[in-house]
């Protein structure tokens, strides 16, 4: 079952990816306390991924910031150094990597999508959401091959 508004977000192991290497976070504790825009995206350097979701949020970072949003987060089911190196190649600063190397957040939020038919395996499908101290305030699913309603424009236009 799919997560929805008002739900807690699930606590399961991310990979943080910082310049020091990746880092273990758990996500209950790492949501706590603080505003956050996350989105979720099928996979690093994929084409919709790379030339519209990530650069949308790092456009719209200081829009979002300024509607009160602490952190920016994005993630994937992809490994940490991958997404480190994706933010270094098209993000910025102010975008928090969090990889789902195992898709286990993916899968508790019940938001996964089999890709096998495009050799990817099993991903997370493309949503964003706004989160206040772990709990779910707004959430946007895009049907399969669409992007609209996970951009960082209509994340803003949320708050």
């Amino acid at each position: 079952m799919a997560i929805k508004v008002g739900d807690k977000l699930p606590d399961v192991k991310l990979v943080k990816a910082t310049e020091a290497g990746p880092e273990a976070v758990q996500s209950a504790d790492y949501f706590a306390g603080k505003k956050v825009a996350i989105f979720s995206v099928p996979g690093a350097f994929t084409p919709t991924c790379s030339a519209r979701h990530l650069p949308g949020y790092v456009e719209k970072a200081d829009d979002l910031k300024a509607k009160g949003v602490d952190e920016i987060v994005a993630t994937a089911v992809n490994d940490p150094f991958v997404m480190g190196a994706w933010n270094k190649a098209a993000g910025s600063g102010d975008i928090t990597m969090l990889a789902d190397g195992n898709g286990e957040f993916a899968d508790a939020m019940g938001l996964t999508a089999d890709m096998s038919g495009f050799g990817l395996g099993k991903r997370g499908q493309r949503w964003s959401a706004i989160v206040e101290d772990g709990v779910v305030k707004e959430l946007n699913v895009e049907a399969p091959g669409d992007f609209s309603v996970s951009s960082a424009e209509h994340l803003l236009g949320q708050l």
